[in-house]
């Protein structure tokens, strides 16, 4: 079994090390590509006509001058190029919970869903900030994650990946929650005004804002959340509407 582990928090970011102990435990052909530095909110985005710098820290372990999703594609288009590539993709984890809006903007589950556009099953995973960690929680990820290896025919399909929000301690109930809605960037700081030219910084965070069920109410009552995502959100028109254009 081959695993690639990405981020979009870079390539030292704890979250990053913790998940590559996870992918360890599971199997010794394990591979690491990473940004070079902190790509938070990146989305899916990729980097085309422009030069990507990729450079080998140690044996299967690279950091990437291109954002999240360039992670992917530079280990699928080169580093595998000539060899098999991955079974499993593992991104994260994240330092914050991916929830709402954030399943857009994350470069977190942009890794994974392009690791979907080259049929790869991919994880995407995000922890609350400052978790009460244990020396327990990579044994209790490993066998999580390989539980769902197992049972990856009961999820793995085309065009969709795994989005799982770890609370502030392991072990936890798991839930499918309800994708809820919780607005980032709703404010913008003025940081300087010069005649025509105004400077604006959008301040990170967001207000938590949760009903009964949704991702946030279920992570903060302790429960890790898991969600299938897919990348084709496409909703039918009615066929009377199409006629009528």
């Amino acid at each position: 079994m081959k695993i690639l582990v990405c981020n979009d928090d870079g390539i030292d970011a704890p979250g990053l090390a913790v998940l590559v102990d996870v992918a360890r435990q599971l199997t010794d052909d394990v591979w690491v590509v990473a940004p070079d530095g902190k790509r938070t909110a990146a989305g899916a985005s990729i980097t085309v006509g422009r030069p990507l710098t990729m450079r080998e820290i140690e044996p299967k372990r690279y950091s990437c001058s291109g954002t999240p999703a360039d992670c992917v594609v530079t280990a699928m288009s080169w580093l595998f190029k000539e060899g098999a590539r991955p079974d499993l993709v593992l991104s994260g984890i994240n330092d914050g919970r991916n929830v709402a809006e954030d399943l857009a903007y994350s470069g977190t589950l942009g890794i994974a869903r392009e690791a979907s556009f080259w049929g790869i099953a991919a994880i995407g995973f995000s922890r609350v900030k400052k978790p009460e960690q244990t020396a327990n929680d990579v044994k209790w990820l490993a066998d999580f994650v390989r539980t769902l290896w197992k049972e990856r025919d009961e999820w793995v399909l085309e065009g969709h990946w795994l989005s799982v929000n770890l609370p502030t301690s392991l072990p936890a109930e798991i839930r499918q929650p309800r994708i809820g809605r919780d607005k980032i960037a709703l404010t913008s700081d003025v940081v300087s005004n010069d005649g025509d030219v105004t400077v604006l910084n959008v301040p990170r965070g967001r207000a938590h804002t949760s009903e009964e069920g949704d991702d946030n109410d279920l992570i903060d009552r302790g429960y890790v959340c898991v969600n299938r995502l897919n990348w084709f959100g496409q909703a039918q028109l009615d066929a009377e509407l199409l006629e009528s254009l």
